[in-house]
């Protein structure tokens, strides 16, 4: 009997533990070991932050989900993995012994990289918020109640490094939108401060018309922006913004009061992976093949916003590759297909398509986009927007947490997104 073992318990840690139960049968033990005892929906966050969603509606308890499906559970962090002996020291002292280990532990939030930065209310002492958690969300929303009793200018965006553009741009739009609902929109100004080259690059280099399209929606929604910009420190109240030019030489200082900021943050590896000698680059992201396998360790493997992927291109600022939730569902197939393979005696071969398809929510509207692959030259090249995403999102928000109740091992982002919206399908006559 092997035992696998899963480290992560998100949108990848969950959805792996159910597909590989369900490829291996109970001949094999699954174990899976989180910091934290619920799972949380990391795209609903957003709506948390402004109160359109309660914690309970987008998180749920692990243990009794995994239990059903004979799977263990541990609610530790991990602290030091053995890579040698396939061994991982949880927090307490407690050891846990593996025959594959799947690392599927999302980012380390690197506030540290910008002083100043980091969630008021996480321990950190700096003067931004971050969407990045449910407590991140939550913390936002305490402080956003008060904002409301005596609006003022709010910046919002990413930090130099960030890989994750989508939530910056998803907030803004929602926190606009909110704020109009409350009539109180005329009291805040909003500008959006990101390290991407141009609007819409999205870290991907763009995505279709992406950059005229967000362009045109932040000036009908009266929204001023920065592009190439490095933060470089925050005080209460201020943000210190060195904007480059295409060429990577200053083009302009700027000085931006706030009453409020929510800036997503560089992305590292966490801790006890990065340590691991060989198996992960210097910022601390797994170092993968084609199969999903670490260079280093023939039976450790792993998906998700924790692989090291390069970045798409260049830019003046730093910026990195997002990994969206279809592209981790395909890691995560693969690497359950290529485990279940192995203990048959056969010789892993399952490969993830690398794909990004995403439904980026604006409050009131909502945008889409197809990128077959992921990094350019792409097949299809495909963004539109429409109120029908921000319904879809809203419907896939319950299909996806239903799914993680009820331990359904299919396919959730190609089951709901690819067949029942037909995005690909639309994609591919927008090519033709």
């Amino acid at each position: 009997m092997a035992h696998i073992v899963i480290v992560g318990a998100g949108i990848g840690g969950l959805p792996a533990a159910y597909e590989v139960r369900a490829l291996l049968g109970k001949a094999h033990r699954v174990t899976v070991v989180n910091a934290t005892d619920y799972f949380q929906f990391v795209p609903s966050n957003p709506w948390l932050a402004v109160g359109w969603r309660e914690r309970a509606q987008i998180t749920v308890p692990i243990e009794p989900c995994l239990a059903r499906k004979d799977i263990g559970f541990v609610a530790k962090a991990v602290t030091h993995i053995d890579a040698a002996a396939s061994r991982l020291t949880l927090d307490g002292g407690g050891t846990l012994d593996y025959d594959y280990l799947v690392i599927t532990t999302g980012p380390k939030l690197s506030f540290s990289e910008v002083p100043g930065a980091g969630p008021l209310r996480s321990g950190g002492g700096g003067f931004t918020h971050s969407v990045c958690t449910v407590d991140h969300a939550q913390a936002f929303f305490a402080d956003y109640e008060k904002f409301l009793e005596q609006p003022g200018p709010v910046v919002i965006g990413a930090m130099p490094g960030a890989s994750c553009f989508g939530p910056a741009y998803e907030f803004a739009f929602i926190l606009d939108t909110d704020l109009r609902k409350r009539k109180l929109r005329h009291k805040v100004p909003i500008t959006f401060v990101t390290s991407e080259p141009y609007i819409g690059h999205l870290g991907l280099g763009g995505v279709g018309d992406s950059k005229s399209m967000l362009e045109s929606e932040m000036r009908n929604r009266d929204m001023k922006w920065i592009t190439n910009a490095k933060t470089t420190k925050v005080e209460e109240g201020k943000m210190f913004v060195t904007q480059l030019d295409d060429l990577g030489n200053v083009y302009k200082e700027h000085e931006l009061g706030f009453k409020l900021s929510m800036m997503l943050p560089a992305f590292k590896g966490v801790d006890a992976v990065a340590a691991v000698p060989n198996l992960c680059n210097p910022r601390g992201f797994v170092l993968i093949d084609e199969f999903q396998r670490s260079k280093a360790f023939k039976n450790i493997f792993s998906a998700g916003v924790c692989v090291a992927i390069p970045p798409v291109e260049v830019t003046p600022v730093p910026t990195g590759t997002p990994k969206t939730g279809y592209m981790i569902e395909s890691m995560v197939g693969a690497i359950c297909h290529n485990i279940a393979d192995e203990l048959a005696g056969k010789p892993a071969q399952a490969k993830g398509t690398w794909n990004a398809i995403c439904l980026a929510d604006m409050g009131d509207t909502g945008a889409a986009f197809v990128a077959l692959p992921q990094i350019p030259p792409r097949n299809v090249n495909w963004f539109k927007k429409g109120k029908w995403v921000h319904l879809a999102k809203i419907a896939f928000e319950k299909y996806f947490l239903r799914k993680i109740r009820n331990g359904d091992s299919e396919p959730v982002y190609e089951k709901y997104v690819l067949k029942a919206l037909g995005i690909v399908r639309l994609a591919d006559k927008k090519q033709a």
